[in-house]
């Protein structure tokens, strides 16, 4: 009973605080924390402070003509001291010292350490000088005899702080200047012993202290991506279910995709769900510009990993580390990064397949990585995180409007539809744009047009509707769109229109929104279609206005890129069919030049030009063939400045083209005898 209170005791939920208005962001607010460097400030302080500070009353300064009337004279003096040839120091008989004239001296009497203290003392220039004055101060017989005329004494004094701060301040400004320094080339982590531990890993751990609150559950889409994580984390949880019928654990899996996908969020998801030790790091940890540091961090990574195991190491941005060796000729042969990947080779290779030691790791260029790395028995597996479809944008949507405060109107599926290529960062940024744009309209909830205008933002830019366009420039924007949306909506295969503005966008001063058919494969016809729609606006400035401009610049270099690779990487020409120079390793082993030569070189540039000229005079027929409906389209745009796919269906009819039907493919099981 006593156990189960003690339990519920601990489950008892706690008094969440209200936030502070003056501290929104949390901040935490109280005692500075310790630092080492007011040891040394307090240290540098004290010495200073024995420099300048005597620890008794010290004596009075005085003068020669103040000694000779006041002291001498009268027979005050017991005896004079002169100091390193530069003090005289003045002391006073004792039985003197009640006189009035000296009451403040009361105080002094005993030195800094019990010794007897001079009473005054001045300066002198030269010491034969002060000694002459003395002896004719004592010439008169009647006033002083023999026996009781004053003769100075000598002393010699070591300024010991002075000459121990002397010794050791510039010593301790050297290490100071020095430990500055290093702070900065080290990133300023660590604390006095960063010189001390700058071999060690930066890895962060997260174990039962520091728990992750990211599990699968955030992780919306990717779903061949999360069945493969998900038996890695059951790997460690189960070894035995795996080892039994004497298979081996995989060493390690390669996470691979464009950015913004969720590679980092998944090796997050899996330290949340795996409840082992998660060490992460990215790949520039490693990088040092001391030599041997980065081979020193990982073989401290991996020390630490395997007094951990099981667990798993997470290791971001890998091609830091990890590009293909001999590729960066300017280093030579010390280049201190292919000495770390030479390391973390050999650690991938020092520890047991059971030992429960899993490598995580995540990169957007996997072409660059060195083939070592890559192998079985390093990463066994490559996961690729693509880019989500139709369904998976839905399901990202979901996950990031959870927090929002949606209007009835907002439709997941229909925003899915809007973002094509979108990846999982972009649709959160979307989510994040469109609540700010509410908020700047003063609404309580968000609008499916606030999620339209976030997309617009985030492809094309900031609206700069204050831009200064003279009429004849708004003309030919206008008609330069018209033509891309004429022949965009004519052409078979281009991809079906969603709007068309020519409001100042970024860099851009028109735009027209299109929304690309979701497929895996592209035939040679859609390219040449969507080739003809680029060209669209060259071919109706010229057919109108019977002039082109520099507008079409951006419409040009894709043209020209698509054809370029049309040719020498699908093998669409007819006179180079079914050759391909694309390289997809990116290794491009002993390529010292292109690889092939001048005539086909001749052959690829005439075959460009053919490709793209032939797409010109086809899209000038056809916007010459339809020039009323271009004209109107061109007029309602400069009246409207934003046109949509009613308005280019009320011109031209809706778009007729027969649907091909998607051929069913049947999947083929094939026993893994025969393979």
């Amino acid at each position: 009973m006593s156990e189960n209170l003690e339990e519920k005791k601990q489950e008892k939920p706690r008094k969440e605080k209200a936030p502070d208005i003056n501290n929104p962001f949390g901040t935490k607010k109280g005692k500075p924390k310790f630092n080492i460097y007011w040891v040394y400030g307090i240290i540098a302080l004290v010495f200073i402070g024995l420099q300048f500070l005597n620890f008794g009353s010290g004596p009075i300064k005085t003068n020669w003509d103040e000694v000779e009337r006041k002291f001498l004279k009268e027979k005050d003096i017991e005896k004079i001291v002169v100091v390193n040839n530069k003090i005289v120091n003045i002391y006073i008989k004792k039985d003197k010292l009640n006189d009035p004239k000296f009451k403040s001296l009361e105080k002094r009497g005993k030195g800094t350490f019990g010794g007897i203290e001079p009473h005054y003392y001045f300066e002198i220039g030269d010491r034969g000088v002060f000694e002459k004055r003395l002896e004719e101060a004592q010439k008169d017989t009647t006033l002083f005899k023999a026996e009781e005329r004053l003769v100075p004494g000598d002393e010699t004094k070591d300024d010991w702080i002075g000459n121990i701060l002397g010794w050791l301040l510039p010593i301790i400004v050297i290490i100071a200047i020095y430990m500055f320094i290093f702070r900065r080339m080290t990133g300023g982590a660590g604390g006095g012993g960063q010189m001390f531990s700058i071999g060690k890993s930066k890895a962060q751990l997260f174990d039962k202290e520091t728990s992750i609150s990211v599990n699968f559950n955030d992780v919306a889409g990717l779903a061949e991506a999360k069945v493969e994580i998900m038996e890695i984390v059951d790997f460690l949880k189960n070894p035995k279910k795996y080892t039994q019928l004497g298979g081996k654990i995989p060493k390690g899996a390669l996470l691979v995709g464009p950015p913004g996908t969720g590679k980092t969020l998944l090796a997050k998801a899996v330290a949340g769900e795996a409840h082992v030790p998660f060490f992460s790091l990215s790949g520039s940890d490693f990088v040092e510009m001391f030599v041997g540091v980065g081979a020193s961090r990982v073989r401290d990574l991996f020390r630490q990993a395997k007094e951990k195991a099981p667990c798993i190491v997470f290791i971001d941005e890998i091609d830091a580390i990890g590009r293909a060796r001999g590729k960066n000729p300017n280093m030579g042969a010390n280049d201190e990064r292919e000495n770390t990947l030479n390391q973390l080779l050999t650690e991938m290779d020092g520890f047991g397949t059971n030992s429960g030691v899993i490598i995580l790791a995540a990169t957007n260029r996997a072409d660059i990585l060195d083939r070592a790395l890559l192998r079985a028995g390093r990463f066994d597996r490559q996961i690729h995180v693509e880019l989500p479809d139709l369904n998976e944008r839905k399901a990202i949507f979901e996950v990031h409007m959870k927090p929002l405060k949606l209007g009835p109107n907002v439709d997941f599926a229909f925003l899915s539809k809007q973002t094509p290529g979108f990846s999982g960062a972009d649709i959160a940024n979307v989510c994040n744009e469109s609540a700010l744009i509410a908020a700047r309209r003063g609404a309580t909830e968000i609008e499916k047009q606030d999620f339209l205008n976030a997309i617009d933002r985030i492809v094309g830019g900031l609206e700069k509707k204050n831009k200064i366009i003279s009429l004849q420039e708004k003309k030919t924007i206008a008609h330069h769109e018209a033509g891309h949306a004429t022949a965009s909506w004519l052409l078979r295969y281009a991809n079906p229109l969603i709007k068309v503005t020519i409001i100042p966008r970024g860099k851009a001063l028109g735009a027209a929104w299109y929304l690309p058919e979701e497929r895996q494969i592209t035939t040679t016809e859609q390219l040449l279609d969507e080739m003809c729609a680029t060209l669209g606006g060259r071919a109706a400035e010229e057919i109108i206005f019977n002039k082109i401009s520099t507008g079409a610049l951006n419409d040009l270099e894709r043209v020209t890129k698509q054809a370029y690779a049309m040719i020498t990487y699908f093998g669409m020409s007819e006179k180079l069919k079914n050759v391909s120079f694309y390289d997809s390793s990116g290794q491009m082993d002993y390529a010292f030049t292109k690889p092939y030569g001048d005539k086909v070189a001749e052959v690829i540039d005439k075959e460009v030009q053919d490709m793209v000229s032939s797409q010109y005079s086809r899209v000038v027929n056809i916007l010459t063939e339809n020039r009323e409906g271009l004209e109107k389209l061109g007029a309602l745009l400069l009246e409207r400045e934003v046109i949509f796919s009613e308005d280019l269906e009320a011109i031209f009819g809706p778009r007729n083209f027969e649907e091909i039907e998607p051929i069913p493919v049947e999947v083929v099981h094939i026993p893994e005898a025969s393979v």
